[in-house]
């Protein structure tokens, strides 16, 4: 998985929002610049599939000027068809893991998830708003490409 050329960097959830939201134009292209380096090539990123389902509700739900629910769906199948996106799944030992996690490092869960995410797969850099919270996990790499 890992390419010894570039590090492979994990997507939050809120920058794949910031991309497809046109209510903070300075952080929406800061996003889009972020996403075009994967879209060109220039990159490759990953997401859990719990991304996925956090950017469709907020997207089509959470948010003025929300997407469409067809809008958000072609934005997941397009981004889990391409070649630069590693989309990783989680399962009942990950679930386990990040109860561990939450525990010790007084975390919220779905962060913790992530993160238990990021730990089995070595993908231990992310992009994300949420510095604060993701530097609580050991091993992991927070990076705000807003600041």
């Amino acid at each position: 998985m890992a390419d010894t050329n570039r590090q492979i960097f994990f997507i939050d959830t809120n920058i794949l929002v910031y991309a497809y939201n046109k209510t903070d134009t300075r952080k929406q292209a800061v996003a889009i610049k972020l996403l075009e380096r994967c879209w060109q090539k220039q990159a490759a990123y990953a997401l859990s599939s719990q991304n996925l389902a956090e950017f469709f509700n907020v997207s089509i739900y959470k948010i003025r000027e929300s997407l469409s629910i067809d809008e958000a769906e072609k934005i997941i199948k397009d981004i889990c068809t391409f070649s630069h996106w590693s989309i990783f799944n989680y399962d009942h030992e990950t679930v386990q893991h990040a109860i561990g996690l939450c525990k010790s490092k007084n975390t919220h869960f779905w962060d913790a998830v992530l993160a238990a995410t990021m730990l089995e797969t070595g993908v231990l850099h992310i992009y994300t708003e949420n510095v604060k919270d993701f530097s609580k996990f050991d091993g992991i790499t927070a990076v705000n490409p807003f600041e």
